[in-house]
């Protein structure tokens, strides 16, 4: 005689999620969700999918944009060459390029000094650092016009200059906070024992230091390549003509020129959106594994 078997009835009642909220497992749920889900995807894809079947449309008129590609060509960005943005695009590359470079090696020494080393005026220093981050670029953009129309003690004069550009970049409060926190956490173990084995500071800072540190180098890449990229106050306060614009400051040039179609600024927009979707791609698991470790740590 064969045992009954038993049915294991389909459980419907909520679960709880990572967040403490509950989450119901009803056909009703589901379906909810699925409409959120699609509302979310519609508002924040919709654009992106716009402004990709845009610069590869014809677009004579602004409000018929639309997601729904009716043709392809490649008329909006031989356009866009020839007004320039093929330049703009370099001086943005230089500048983002020469700027993240400073800007890291600002923010790694800054952060070595402040986590790994005890001086006077140490929370001064943190503090001030964590100020910057506090004042909108409108309230700097005055003074800082008038430092870099004559550069303290060298006298030099970087308006109308990339130069102009890259030097304010050089240091960033938000990146000096990150690798000063993750500095802190190397353990001092380590560093004791390479001291007395006869290592030096650069040796401790090259060797055991900064190699520990390459999920908040992945953070502070990102996050900085984005923030000089996405710069418009200060090529606007550094321009003086055309061949120093960059490329989100010449976007503003065409989406004004009476004689520039809405597919060649869509056109010239994708272009200044690839280089931040490519970069956050290639610094991707180092980005990630960045930010668990601050969560983690947290």
């Amino acid at each position: 005689m064969t045992a009954p078997t038993k049915t294991v009835p389909t459980s419907t009642a909520p679960t709880e999620t990572a967040l403490g909220l509950t989450e119901s497992r009803s056909t009703g749920g589901r379906i909810l969700k699925a409409v959120l889900y699609l509302l979310v995807l519609i508002v924040f894809g919709g654009p992106l999918l716009a402004l990709l079947v845009s610069a590869f449309g014809h677009v004579k008129d602004p409000t018929q944009l639309s997601v729904i590609p009716s043709g392809i060509t490649l008329d909006n960005f031989q356009v866009a060459f020839d007004q320039g943005v093929l330049t703009y695009l370099l001086n943005s590359f230089f500048v983002v390029g020469f700027g993240l470079l400073l800007q890291v090696t600002v923010s790694v020494l800054a952060g070595y000094a402040l986590a790994r080393k005890v001086f006077p005026g140490m929370t001064l220093v943190l503090v001030a650092i964590l100020a910057t981050l506090m004042l909108p670029e409108e309230i700097l953009a005055l003074p800082l016009s008038l430092i870099l129309s004559d550069l303290p003690v060298l006298h030099f004069n970087l308006i109308g200059t990339l130069a102009g550009m890259i030097v304010p970049l050089g240091a960033w409060g938000f990146s000096i906070l990150v690798m000063t926190e993750f500095m802190k956490d190397v353990p001092r173990e380590l560093e004791e024992a390479a001291r007395i084995d006869g290592a030096g500071d650069l040796r401790i800072f090259f060797q055991i230091i900064l190699p520990m540190c390459k999920p908040a180098l992945g953070v502070i890449g990102v996050f900085g390549f984005t923030m000089i990229w996405d710069q418009y106050l200060l090529p606007l306060l550094v321009s003086v003509d055309a061949s120093s614009y960059t490329l989100p400051l010449a976007l503003r040039t065409l989406r004004i020129d009476p004689d520039v179609t809405p597919g060649v600024v869509m056109a010239a927009a994708l272009l200044a959106l690839l280089p931040s979707v490519i970069v956050f791609l290639f610094f991707q698991r180092s980005f990630v594994s960045g930010l668990s470790s601050g969560a983690l740590k947290g």
